[in-house]
């Protein structure tokens, strides 16, 4: 496509030649997704090709971002010292956390970048920020005297990765109108989730298979772990390059000043949060943790050569999480966010108590059913919290408008700005959940020696965030800002 800048930008609807009135540095000037004809005949096109470039950029943040969850489970073969005996399940459970806190962190910052910098020059960016982890791993792992602080840094630059999900749905979310940006995000979310699955696929496929070139003692299992950490740098550079390339970033980009206050003093926006530690907090922490606590649970399994070139299955329950949050989204539209996600937060309980059911049993695939099961209500809780948010904030300032004669438009249009502040609030929060949930596993097991009252808990905490939907969304006497009306709405 050829992109031309025109000055004055064209009015709406105008006849332009080019997609919008460009500037140089692929910046965009003139971007009006809402119009029917400037979509149809302009925009559309330009909208799904960032969404593509997008979605591979942010898929690969996730690759990354969850490499530790396989990689710890082969560095005690690889001859680590601090992955072996029985300090390796405690130091396997900080590494795959560190990851999992920097991305919470990094959420908050990242979704503020687009407006800075441009959707098209920070996804650059953070695409090839990658590298420093992935080229940073490939050393460490070559050298077998390479310390476990070295390891926790690198841990930490993983954690970059976690951030491209904020920036890359703050992006998108500017290119397509209220009617597609739905479906758009689901996309893009989903995308990035599903880079959670493929790693915990692809990586022990890639360890077995360099294995088969080598001698499978210390020195083997090393290179096979340098040969994973360097797998993902071409895609890397491919999807730097293409966003490089290929992107736009529109410079209207900018949220107004008022909605992200507004958004902060909502209580409304911290009881999303809290809730989204359940839902999403789970997801991350469990997909994580998941391929060590088969370790630790299931040593046996390392037994079984087909087992182990698959992680041992442990993608199976990223990869239902992942279509499920889509889903879960779908489903909540026909019988309301609040009603499913009370749900949601019964059957994460009753998984809990499954899984510790399987484990009195030993019996490995009642313990993979119970943890399918959960990761697939986890992926609908993903869904129907994130339905909630913006239905939330519109029952809020429906009430404010009629209350204090405000414009009805003004304050719709004020809901959605403050939706989308605070979805960047409760997407940090959500992913610190699962830091919470990882260390409390590891703080169980170090002072208790055993897990299983770190999951007792989580089942309790799933009943009372149950409790918490139930109290503020779903009680016929509930009120937001005092408008009872919200307690019979499809939120």
């Amino acid at each position: 496509m050829t992109l031309v800048s025109e000055r004055p930008a064209p009015e709406p609807g105008a006849e332009d030649t080019a997609a919008a009135a460009h500037r140089k540095g692929r910046w965009i000037d003139h971007w009006e997704p809402e119009n029917p004809d400037f979509w149809e005949k302009k925009g559309k096109k330009v909208a799904k090709r960032n969404l593509m470039f997008s979605v591979f950029a942010e898929h690969l943040g996730f690759n990354v971002w969850v490499l530790y969850s396989i990689l710890v489970t082969q560095m005690g073969s690889a001859g680590f010292a601090f992955m072996q005996g029985d300090a390796a399940v405690n130091n396997a459970l900080i590494l795959i956390s560190v990851p999992v806190i920097v991305g919470a962190i990094l959420r908050i910052p990242y979704t503020f970048a687009v407006s800075r910098f441009g959707g098209r020059g920070f996804t650059t960016f953070s695409a090839g920020m990658l590298l420093v982890p992935t080229i940073g791993l490939a050393i460490a792992f070559s050298q077998p005297s390479t310390p476990m602080w070295v390891f926790v840094v690198l841990a930490a630059l993983t954690g970059f990765g976690g951030g491209n999900f904020s920036s890359s749905m703050a992006n998108i979310s500017f290119f397509f109108p209220e009617s597609k940006k739905g479906a758009a995000l689901g996309i893009n979310a989903a995308g990035g989730n599903l880079g959670v699955a493929v790693t915990q696929l692809a990586m022990p496929l890639v360890i077995a298979g360099a294995l088969l070139f080598t001698a499978q003692d210390e020195a083997g299992y090393r290179f096979a772990l340098t040969v994973a950490a360097l797998f993902w740098v071409p895609f890397i550079l491919i999807a730097a390059f293409g966003a490089w390339t290929r992107m736009d970033s529109i410079s209207g980009a900018k949220p107004d000043g008022d909605s992200y206050p507004r958004a902060m003093k909502n209580k409304h926006t911290w009881i999303m949060a809290f809730l989204y530690i359940g839902t999403f907090g789970s997801f991350v922490g469990f997909s994580f943790a998941f391929p060590t606590l088969l370790r630790a649970y299931f040593p046996e399994l390392q037994n079984v050569g087909w087992m182990v070139a698959l992680g041992n299955l442990a993608f199976i329950g990223a990869l239902v999480g992942s279509f499920a949050r889509p889903a879960g989204g779908w489903f909540a539209d026909k019988v309301g966010g609040a009603k499913l996600t009370f749900f949601v937060f019964v059957g994460l309980s009753a998984s809990i108590a499954a899984v510790m059911g399987s484990l009195a049993l030993e019996s490995f695939p009642l313990y993979l059913i119970s943890f399918i099961g959960l990761f697939i209500i986890t992926g609908v809780g993903n869904g129907s919290t994130y339905r909630m948010i913006p239905m939330i904030f519109s029952a809020s300032v429906r009430h404010r408008a009629e209350s204090e004669g405000i414009s009805m438009e003004k304050a719709l249009a004020s809901a959605k700005r403050q939706a989308g502040a605070a979805i960047g609030v409760i997407g940090a929060v959500g992913a610190f959940g699962g830091f919470v949930l990882q260390q409390a596993l590891r703080l169980s097991n170090v002072h208790l020696g055993t897990m299983a009252p770190a999951f007792w808990i989580y089942a309790v905490v799933f009943l009372v965030m149950a409790s918490v939907t139930w109290w503020y969304y779903l009680r016929t006497s509930f009120a937001i800002s005092r408008a009872p009306s919200l307690a019979h709405a499809n939120v």
